[in-house]
């Protein structure tokens, strides 16, 4: 019985915390892992210790653990929000991006003050599609680690401006159903009706909404039909 209760306790908790750090990591904002400043790594980790802590150790009260993540959640915003508004704090927080490569050159002073090697820097290149640091004009080292790279002008491939071409603005697909789920809103948007859908899924040889896994349709008017397995 005792065995009952403590096993119904942690799934209490598991369930509790999920929550908490669902809510935590939405109220920090959209943000990709690589893309997180040092100031937010540090917070998702203390979230996570917090976390691990109390799924761990039934003595802690739950409510301890909450209260440290939603401490650490407000402080985080607090941070964010003054970095918005400070271009110093910003800085000291977050550091500045550092030019590794400029008008061709590698700088070398940059390289050793950031600690990065050659071999990071070639890995970085051919990540991005670049096989010579000869073809780079600028690199820039991001906060978040990432590499920002600017082939040369004669490196780039070439675009329909550089051609004298007009190319027709591309929009995105609009999804008309989704697993044999007509989307009215998405219709209505376009001034069409389920009776005109179902015309139209008529002329590709479909006439049941139920059997389409996803219908959408391009700013040319053209459906892509993807049927049920």
């Amino acid at each position: 019985m005792l065995l009952d209760e403590s096993l119904g306790m942690l799934l209490l908790r598991v369930i509790l915390f999920y929550f908490v750090i669902l809510t935590s990591m939405r109220l920090m904002g959209k943000r990709e892992i690589g893309a997180l400043s040092v100031f937010d790594l540090v917070v998702s980790v203390m979230i996570a210790e917090v976390s691990a802590m109390s799924l761990e150790s039934p003595d802690m009260p739950i409510m301890r653990g909450i209260v440290i993540t939603a401490l650490l959640v407000c402080l985080q915003i607090l941070v964010s929000w003054l970095t918005l508004k400070s271009v110093t704090l910003r800085y000291l927080i977050d550091g500045k991006p550092t030019m590794l490569i400029a008008n061709g050159k590698i700088r070398d002073d940059e390289m050793r003050r950031t600690r990065y090697s050659m071999s990071d820097l070639m890995t970085q290149l051919r990540e991005k599609d670049v096989a010579s640091v000869n073809d780079v004009e600028f690199a820039i080292l991001e906060t978040t680690g990432k590499l920002s790279v600017f082939p040369k002008a004669e490196k780039r491939p070439v675009t329909p401006e550089d051609l004298g071409l007009k190319v027709t603005r591309t929009g995105l697909p609009l999804p008309l159903i989704v697993d044999g789920v007509v989307m009215d809103g998405n219709l209505e948007k376009i001034g069409q009706t389920r009776f005109w859908l179902k015309n139209e899924l008529q002329q590709y040889g479909h006439s049941e909404f139920k059997k389409i896994f996803y219908c959408s349709i391009d700013n040319q008017g053209e459906l892509f039909i993807d049927l049920k397995e």
